[in-house]
């Protein structure tokens, strides 16, 4: 349960129909199993106790009340489980016949949660033997013991209070209305479904979207445990196909036709960061549920679960590629709009021969092109100073030309020789006034020509720049709008690939495919034998590492200790700890000391859910004081070094 993850299971056992002895002994088996994997909750399908298909046996006593034994039965052996356990059985009361969910904890049924919504068509006739359950949750004896009855229960953990699970029934999650929307307004995290059912052509793909999209819409963690072989194959057959689900990704989904478990770990204190910043979520104290108390230890929750290692770009070829047509949509239609709207005659670029601009350069272009522009309205102006190499240079006159811009040369190095000389700057220190210096400079010869064109400036830089502070101020921070400002450095990369690819041929392409491959760098000190002297990722870490931190830091709130966590087992074969340690403690420490830079931020389209803008994105304090995230980190580090 440390920071916040808790394991789930689905179980289907095998089982034979109206046999609840043996029943009760495969349930038992699969709790054996899955307590040894440490889940803390684990639920069973509909109505397993018996088998669902019972059909009209289940107006025999004798089946009822064998079944009625047996849910004590299995309570008394969770004495010693750790584990909240949800078994489907089939409960008389009252002269009435329900289909309930009992939900075991340490040795007790601490509740029944009766199905909601009872099919009676094709091969569902449930309301010839059962009853719906009643609107309100109200409490039942049993062997002498009151128990709390009805929709929507509320069992929530004592050792982690964001842990509240509810349960509905099968049928519930595809009505209209299922009830497990008004136990998640009530605050359940994590909802459970006992169900049984049946497998027909193209029902596997539409149940499973069913259950990512309920776990969606509701913010929550979804456990669907379903009925398999075993059950009654008269006219039909259940295929066991059990999934798990958190706020729309499918964590876990079993093969069909094979009784197994399946495991996954849901993260609470995400879901909860997410629902607080969802105003669309709005919690209810109308119509009270009742709210039940279980107990779980606390203890380190081992992961099965991956996260995405660049979870800014798209694992699979198909999906990257409309990813990058989309995105590129995106920032040249706000490029479009804003050359509209100021009449601007023409766009000016500080081409550099790297990936930010060359993404800024293609972006005009899709933008002038819908625009009905000619290209030659673009100047793309390189400005070549002590830093610049002839590779990066080269590159940036053949990719202008290609793209059939027009390109300006304007070398600032005398411009900057005379600027240190008036302000007594000595040429040799290579400091950050002699590097700072250099990229004002650019963006004043970028401003002017504007000026000259009529024009507007594009601003260049990327997301994970910004994030870092990784720009000069009033230098290349500066522009009159910055398509890239919420793409990140990860994925300018794939954008320019799919540029490349699916847009260019010849000699541009093979521009496009060197700038791919040269090393990321501002170019602000001089080359080493022709060569590239200052590269980015060795002064301030690997953006695939800052992307992964960004992404987790702002997406979901995680603290830097649970970053820490998670970087750990994704890049495990990548860096060790104490360079994940170091960078994401560099992170911290520049993401706060730089936010005076994101305060007063160009206009820029935003393109994914993670953005940087003060204006509607992410408002902070320019001095806020990074201490206890340094601290949380740290403290995570030091005890991984003493282990």
């Amino acid at each position: 349960m440390k920071d916040g993850f808790i394991k789930a299971a689905a179980a289907t056992p095998d089982i034979r129909v109206a046999d609840v002895d043996f029943n009760v002994a495969e349930i038992k088996k699969c709790i054996d199993r899955a307590t040894a994997e440490k889940a803390k909750i684990i639920v069973f399908p509909e109505l397993c106790i018996t088998g669902y298909s019972c059909s009209d046996l289940f107006v025999q006593d004798l089946l009822l009340n064998r079944a009625r034994d047996a849910v004590s039965e299995l309570a008394d052996y969770t004495s010693d489980k750790d584990a909240l356990v949800f078994v489907g059985a089939p409960l008389a009361v009252d002269g009435e016949l329900y289909n309930v969910a009992a939900a075991l904890n340490r040795g007790r049924v601490i509740g029944f949660t009766t199905k909601t919504f009872l099919p009676n068509y094709g091969e569902f006739y449930e309301m010839r033997q059962f009853r719906r359950g009643p609107e309100k949750a109200s409490e039942i004896l049993i062997n002498g013991e009151r128990i709390p009855f009805g929709p929507q229960l509320l069992f929530v953990c004592d050792s982690m209070e964001s842990l509240v699970v509810s349960a509905e029934i099968c049928e519930d999650v595809w009505s209209p209305v299922p009830p497990s929307i008004a136990a998640a307004r009530a605050g359940a995290t994590v909802i459970v479904n006992t169900s049984a059912s049946t497998e027909t052509i193209g029902k596997a793909g539409y149940r499973e979207n069913l259950i990512s999209g309920q776990s969606a819409r509701l913010i929550c963690g979804y456990i669907y445990a379903n009925a398999g072989e075993g059950e009654s194959t008269t006219d039909v057959v259940y295929g066991g196909h059990n999934i798990i689900a958190e706020n729309g990704s499918v964590l876990s989904s079993s093969s069909r036709f094979s009784n197994e478990i399946i495991y996954s770990e849901f993260d609470i204190k995400r879901l909860n960061s997410e629902r607080r910043k969802n105003t669309t979520f709005i919690t209810t104290t109308e119509n009270q549920l009742m709210r039940i108390p279980f107990h779980i230890e606390t203890e380190y929750t081992e992961l099965t679960r991956t996260f995405a290692k660049h979870p800014f770009v798209p694992d699979s070829t198909e999906e990257r590629t409309r990813r990058c047509e989309e995105i590129f949509t995106i920032q040249s239609m706000g490029l479009k709009k804003r050359i509209m709207h100021t009449h601007a005659a023409s766009a000016v670029i500080g081409i550099s021969g790297g990936l930010d601009s060359t993404l800024a350069l293609l972006v005009a272009c899709r933008a002038f092109d819908s625009l009905g522009m000619d290209r030659s309205s673009i100047t793309a102006v390189t400005m070549p100073c002590f830093g610049t190499t002839d590779r990066t240079f080269n590159n940036a006159c053949r990719m202008s030309l290609e793209l059939g811009c027009t390109l300006r040369e304007v070398n600032i190095a005398d411009s900057v020789t005379q600027h240190f000389k008036d302000i007594q700057h000595d040429m040799n220190d290579h400091s950050v006034t002699y590097e700072n210096g250099q990229a004002r400079e650019r963006t004043q010869v970028l401003m002017d020509i504007a000026n000259q064109t009529n024009g507007m400036v594009i601003g260049t830089g990327d997301m994970s720049e910004l994030a870092l502070g990784w720009a000069t101020y009033n230098g290349d921070h500066m522009s009159m709008y910055g398509v890239n400002a919420s793409v990140p450095k990860t994925l300018v990369r794939h954008l320019v690939r799919y540029y490349a690819d699916e847009c260019t041929e010849g000699t541009l392409r093979e521009v496009l495919l060197d700038v791919l491959d040269t090393p990321v760098s501002p170019e602000l000190l001089p080359p080493e034998e022709g060569q590239i002297a200052q590269k980015t990722e060795d002064l301030v870490g690997p953006y695939e590492l800052h992307d992964y931190f960004l992404y987790y830091f702002l997406r979901f709130g995680y603290e830097p200790s649970k970053i820490y966590r998670l970087a750990k087992k994704t890049f495990e074969d990548d860096y060790d700890i104490d360079t994940i340690y170091k960078w994401l403690r560099t992170f911290c420490w520049r993401f706060f000391a730089q936010q005076f830079k994101r305060s007063c931020l160009p206009d820029g389209p935003k393109v994914g859910t993670v953005a940087l803008s003060p204006r509607g994105d992410w408002r902070m304090p320019s001095d806020a004081v990074s201490a206890i995230w340094i601290n949380d980190l740290a403290a995570a580090y030091e005890a991984d070094k003493q282990s």
